[in-house]
């Protein structure tokens, strides 16, 4: 995965409230690979637990429209299934994604690989499924309270989507959640349930 992402390829999209959103062509697809770096007033180990909290990107994952665990094989992988709105005409898209965590005991850096999957659900009329998504989630802790977070998103999103849909979700989806996302962990609500597997 990193090897795929070249840094020098990466020119910056937008930037806004210390969120910078880049891009980057992807050979043989249309849609290009997006990263995401910004840091963030939380614990490694509460960030991990919000993205473990797969129901809460309901309320601040860009249109998502529901998001369910499917199972949960250890403290630290777990399977989800999510459903994407698109606007009209579109059909929205679902997918299942595999969330792994991993963490670097001398450098405490946090890996949490979240790939899509085929299985699970069944493939549902009237919604195209995403069959190949690749995310990367790279958390490097700054101090007990700040983190540098840096996420790299591939996805093939299927059937024919017009380029200002595709703009729209690469430019203002990244921005939205990640906004979100800040302030879900400003709220504290993930101070008690930061995960206990992860060393700040």
């Amino acid at each position: 995965m990193t090897n795929a992402f070249a840094q020098r390829d990466w020119k910056l999209v937008t930037e806004s409230e210390g969120i910078k959103v880049f891009s980057q062509s992807v050979p043989d697809s249309r849609i290009n690979a997006l990263r995401v770096e910004c840091e963030v007033k939380a614990s490694a180990g509460e960030l991990v637990a919000m993205l473990l909290d797969v129901k809460a990107a309901e309320k601040w994952v860009f249109h998502t429209k529901s998001c369910d665990l499917l199972k949960k094989v250890s403290p630290s992988e777990l399977y989800y299934y999510s459903e994407v709105s698109m606007p009209w005409p579109l059909s929205n898209r679902d997918f299942v994604a595999h969330i792994r965590v991993s963490q670097d005991k001398l450098t405490k850096i946090v890996t949490v690989d979240a790939p899509a999957v085929p299985g699970f659900v069944a493939h549902k009329e009237d919604i195209v499924r995403i069959s190949h998504s690749k995310g990367l989630w790279t958390i490097k802790p700054l101090s007990t309270e700040k983190i540098s977070i840096v996420y790299t998103l591939q996805v093939d999103p299927g059937g024919d989507i017009p380029a200002w849909v595709v703009n729209t979700f690469s430019a203002q989806g990244p921005l939205h959640s990640f906004r979100k996302m800040k302030q879900e962990l400003q709220a504290g609500k993930y101070k008690n349930a930061a995960a206990g597997f992860i060393y700040n």
